[in-house]
């Protein structure tokens, strides 16, 4: 199921990124600390009313590092574009407005926006703390969006009002259907590290223009093909840069359309520019995919453009493992689009990834491995003394694996027995490419129950 996409938009300093924070810091639906990944906080996923969805912080993406002491024409210029690309990419819109302030020109201008299109739009006036505050937000009806919502977003008065209007207009749940379930796999990275050339290459003919200026390609393009009989969907996707490179204008909201196709796919190449070496944005988008729990394959691109001697191979390959430690299950694969070199395997090795996501372990069996592990290294507890007991292990879920662990008690477990369960797990069962989540449950809790 593909969650929607909320925009939250508004002029500067109404408090956006406010509500932004209260929205995936208290209600974020799985809290992971990723060691290693760099991940700038514009978008989180959230749920409210049993809907789960992604929120935008548009302000960081539009007015991020800018001077908040701009003309007012100047805002309302900027605040309209905003407003037109997050019609143009967004399935709902938070519209935020000040209570203290009243109304100005630049909510007017954005509302003339909002009011063109057929999304979904609810009108939020934050910074309503007091009584009276509340009373005077009828004055923003004036907009013509329907009704005001009052609200104080530092506070959280009110925000569940807003998010109950939000959840009556997300569009409808839909399911892919079984029969139409086929490996889906993005090819993401930075800009000009040679998406498009290897999408062109994979399908041997110019499906994507390819360009040497960097962000040619704005939309992710979905063709399938088929692969030893079996379809599969390539989707092209617009480069993602560090957020102060990203310039004003539709490029912004390409990276909306990124992590649509990375929710989308089942399995993600993440190319690495050879030249370059690993950066921090690359991380950045492998911690995109990680967290979205999706396989992921690093793809080291232009391996042809590299100088090399019998240690340049190993040296190279050290360093992305190095920098992509949170993720040292994905297989590194070294290839040339433009010459083609090692292309053809990375089909195979999606392939593979896809059916390593898929399988399952008998429960019968995961408990024999869990008595195993138990005697080669018993659990630790997080606090020194205490009784940690491990019981039984179930796998409820694939694609993501998911290994449930019932124990005396569950919050007890040390992160790192976790972690040497994960590596005990991939060292038996392979589960290459594609993350293992592991919960630990305790069993009286279940019991209660």
């Amino acid at each position: 199921m593909t969650k929607p996409i909320v925009a939250i938009v508004g002029r500067p300093n109404v408090g956006k990124s406010t509500f932004f924070n209260r929205l995936i810091g208290e209600r974020r639906a799985i809290v992971e600390d990723l060691p290693g990944t760099t991940r700038d906080r514009l978008y989180g996923d959230t749920f409210w009313n049993g809907r789960e969805f992604t929120v935008v912080d548009t302000a960081g993406v539009l007015f991020g590092g800018e001077d908040p002491n701009l003309p007012e024409a100047e805002i309302a210029r900027r605040t309209r574009a905003q407003a037109e690309h997050a019609i143009a990419e967004a399935d709902a819109i938070i519209f935020i407005v000040d209570g203290r302030d009243g109304l100005t020109a630049a909510d007017s201008d954005v509302a003339d926006v909002l009011r063109t299109t057929s999304k979904p739009v609810v009108l939020a006036v934050n910074k309503c703390d007091s009584q009276e505050r509340m009373l005077d937000a009828v004055e923003f009806y004036a907009l013509n969006l329907g009704e005001p919502i009052p609200m104080s977003a530092f506070h959280g008065l009110g925000t569940g009002d807003v998010l109950d209007r939000l959840t009556e207009y997300l569009p409808p749940k839909t399911f892919t259907q079984e029969e139409e379930r086929h490996l889906r796999i993005a090819i993401v990275g930075r800009p000009n590290v040679g998406k498009s050339s290897l999408l062109n290459r994979l399908l041997g003919q110019e499906r994507s223009v390819v360009s040497s200026i960097p962000g040619t390609t704005r939309d992710p393009i979905d063709t399938t093909i088929t692969y030893h009989g079996e379809p599969i969907t390539l989707i092209d996707t617009a480069g993602i840069r560090r957020a102060g490179k990203i310039e004003r204008g539709i490029e912004k909201y390409s990276v909306l359309r990124t992590l649509r196709a990375i929710e989308r796919c089942d399995v993600a190449l993440l190319l690495i520019d050879a030249t370059e070496g690993v950066t921090a944005q690359d991380t950045h988008i492998a911690g995109m995919v990680v967290e979205a729990k999706k396989g992921l394959i690093l793809v080291v691109n232009k391996w042809d453009a590299i100088e090399k001697d019998s240690h340049t191979y190993y040296a190279f390959q050290d360093q992305v493992r190095e920098a992509f430690k949170f993720a040292d299950y994905a297989p590194i694969v070294f290839v040339s689009a433009l010459t083609g070199q090692r292309v053809s395997h990375l089909l195979d090795y999606a392939r593979e990834v896809y059916v390593q996501r898929q399988k399952r372990v008998p429960t019968s069996e995961l408990n024999n491995f869990l008595r195993e592990v138990m005697l080669q290294q018993p659990p630790m507890a997080v606090k020194k003394g205490a009784h940690l007991r491990l019981y039984y292990a179930v796998q409820p879920q694939t694609e993501p694996p998911v290994f449930l662990f019932f124990a005396n008690d569950g919050e007890l477990v040390h992160w790192s027995y976790a972690r040497y369960l994960e590596n005990r797990l991939r060292e038996r069962y392979g589960f290459q490419g594609t993350p293992i989540v592991i919960v630990f449950r305790s069993r009286e809790r279940k019991e209660e129950r």
